[in-house]
């Protein structure tokens, strides 16, 4: 099963000059909850965001740069390669960026969306793309309002691929 994993505004924005737009301390709580214990692909950018293997999880980083190297994480020449690299686990994450999202999603690499929506517009230099719904049924939504934790109303969404 490979889900893809991200935050997006209402506008599809994902960051903004290699980093998170929000704070959202309930969507870092969902991401560890989903990834812990999983292999995580995600591209070098994303990577360099974070700036450390996260624990109790296998981190893959994808670079067309065949020199790069992390401590303690696995590298792979493509997102393909990343899934062959994982290939033998119950669950792989997709989790970002802009481009890896795209590849994941054009190419149908893809078993299941796990969204957070946070409900707002934000400037932003890199977005997720549509969602399009002719491929995505959404099976759940939970939707959830701001607090003095979580500054914007936001929804954990749940999609995966009709069948029809």
């Amino acid at each position: 099963m490979i889900t893809l994993i991200a935050a997006i505004g209402k506008n599809n924005a994902l960051g903004k000059n290699n980093d998170l737009i929000w704070h959202l301390p309930a969507d870092l709580k969902r991401f560890r909850q989903l990834t812990t214990g999983h292999h995580m692909i995600m591209g070098r950018k994303t990577y360099e965001s974070i700036g450390k293997p996260l624990p109790n999880r296998t981190t893959i980083i994808v670079s067309r740069n065949p020199e790069y190297f992390q401590e303690g994480c696995l590298t792979a020449s493509s997102l393909e390669n990343a899934i062959q690299i994982a290939k033998n686990e119950e669950v792989i994450c997709i989790v970002g960026g802009e481009q890896i999202y795209r590849k994941a999603l054009e190419n149908n690499l893809v078993d299941a969306l796990d969204i957070t929506l946070v409900h707002d517009e934000f400037d932003a230099d890199v977005f997720f793309p549509e969602i399009d719904l002719k491929i995505w049924e959404e099976i759940s939504r939970e939707n959830f309002k701001a607090d003095e934790k979580n500054k914007f109303d936001y929804s954990f969404i749940q999609y995966q691929k009709r069948t029809n």
